[in-house]
């Protein structure tokens, strides 16, 4: 796999991890992110991952790669703190 290819993904879920934390209705964490301070931090990462994509991709395939892991990420994060959030239930 490319480097820029690893940078580009891992860099768009950490963008979409900031964002998803700093929402009110996450499920990971007792208290979400400033939301002032993660949100743009998210969108820088998630500009920086798009760029990292175009990089590695031709401009049709990364921002093809980049719009469908963050469907994937966005749809996933949730789920996966409902998860969390269900076993925290059960061993309390």
């Amino acid at each position: 796999m490319n480097t820029f290819t690893l940078i580009g993904l891992l860099t768009s879920l950490l963008g979409s991890l900031a964002i998803y934390l700093a929402s009110p209705n996450q499920r990971w964490l007792a208290v979400p992110w400033p939301a002032r301070a993660a949100r743009p931090a998210g969108i820088l990462l998630l500009a920086a991952g798009l760029v990292a994509l175009l990089q590695a991709l031709q401009p049709a395939a990364g921002s093809f790669v980049f719009v469908h892991w963050l469907m994937l990420l966005f749809v996933l994060l949730p789920y996966l703190g409902a998860l969390l959030d269900s076993r925290r239930k059960t061993r309390s």
